[in-house]
């Protein structure tokens, strides 16, 4: 559901809206779009497939978008991820390389931790979120996104030849792998049916390779993008169907799209890139004075059951309980400023 809205504070500041896109439907013009290595599993489960960050993915399968929604929170689903870039990067300058282009402290990882960072230019703008793994075979796993592919992979190949031409040790490799998330509360439950390694052992933001229900050469990280217990899977691309289909076999699990994984991840307080942060958003953004507020992305919470949304408003409106005036469709709602997550998150830590 795509939904313009502007916001509207009680003292006449008017705060305008981005429209957000999960996905446009597929046309003759767009057959050039990539595919995942699950593009023909998705079609014979019944996945409707749309145009997302130049790739052809589902927004959503035989069941709608809140039952695909309700079963995560409930149960767990499967989800395919592939679209997202991953990368190796080698050598004893590896963390030399990431430090100079991310926030935050990556050599203070401990082996097989990973940590949540952004790019950011030299203005300090957001060029695009991430997550970075300090791995024990000795290289950094990076995961970022689809829409930011060519940007973020010409980001770190010029930095390495950089380096590379001061006589630093450090290379890099697109990681060709599919990727998998496996979300809700009974995901390791499943997953653990499949594997030797004691997953209680893995916590939030943590992995280790395994075979994973006898597919060598997965890695298996602790996190995920819905605010629940869950993993992220990056399996080698021939043997994806094998494992999906795998998974599938335990009831509890059921096929997910991105219409569900939006609505989710909105829920947990997830930013989205390119909607909720972007190059001229800081890292610091919500201690600055705007001027001119914007609702940066929302949906009807099939949780909640009601409509909820992120974005900016000027520091003076930000205390939680404000009440602001939401125009939809030309007719005003009230509304009231929230702590997020809307939802609380289940992530795993050990005890």
């Amino acid at each position: 559901m795509q939904r313009a809205m502007t916001v509207v504070p009680h003292l006449g500041l008017r705060l305008q809206a981005l429209p957000l896109a999960l996905g446009r439907p597929l046309s003759r013009a767009q057959d050039v779009l990539r595919r995942t290595p699950l593009y023909d599993f998705h079609l014979a489960h019944g996945g409707k497939m749309v145009a997302f960050a130049g790739w052809s993915l589902p927004v959503q399968y035989r069941d709608s978008h809140v039952d695909s929604h309700l079963h995560t929170r409930r149960h767990c689903s499967l989800f395919d991820v592939s679209h997202m870039l991953q990368t190796k990067i080698l050598g004893c300058d590896r963390v030399k390389l990431m430090e100079s282009l991310v926030v935050g402290d990556i050599a203070e990882l401990r082996p097989n931790q990973g940590t949540l960072s952004l790019f950011t230019n030299e203005a300090g703008g957001i060029e695009d979120d991430l997550i970075v793994t300090s791995t024990s075979e000795g290289y950094l796993y990076v995961v970022s996104n689809a829409g930011c592919w060519d940007k973020d992979l010409a980001l770190m190949q010029g930095k390495v030849r950089e380096l590379q031409n001061m006589g630093s040790d450090v290379s890099l490799e697109v990681v060709d792998n599919a990727l998998l998330a496996l979300q809700g509360p009974t995901a390791t439950q499943v997953l653990q049916a499949g594997v030797a390694d004691d997953l209680r052992k893995l916590p939030f933001m943590t992995s280790a390779v395994m075979e994973v229900f006898g597919v060598s050469g997965c890695r298996v990280t602790r996190c995920g993008y819905t605010g629940e217990d869950g993993v992220e899977i990056s399996v080698p691309a021939a043997a994806a169907v094998r494992l999906a289909a795998a998974l599938l076999e335990n009831p509890e699990v059921k096929l997910a799209g991105l219409a569900a994984r939006d609505s989710l991840r909105l829920e947990a307080g997830l930013c989205l890139y390119g909607s909720d942060i972007d190059e001229h958003t800081t890292p610091v953004e919500g201690s600055l004075s705007w001027t001119l507020g914007t609702v940066t992305s929302g949906c009807p919470s099939p949780c909640l059951k009601k409509n909820v949304a992120m974005g900016y408003v000027p520091s003076e409106y930000s205390r939680p309980g404000t009440p602001l005036l939401v125009e939809v469709r030309r007719k005003q709602q009230m509304a009231v400023v929230s702590k997020m997550p809307f939802v609380t998150t289940n992530y795993y830590t050990l005890k």
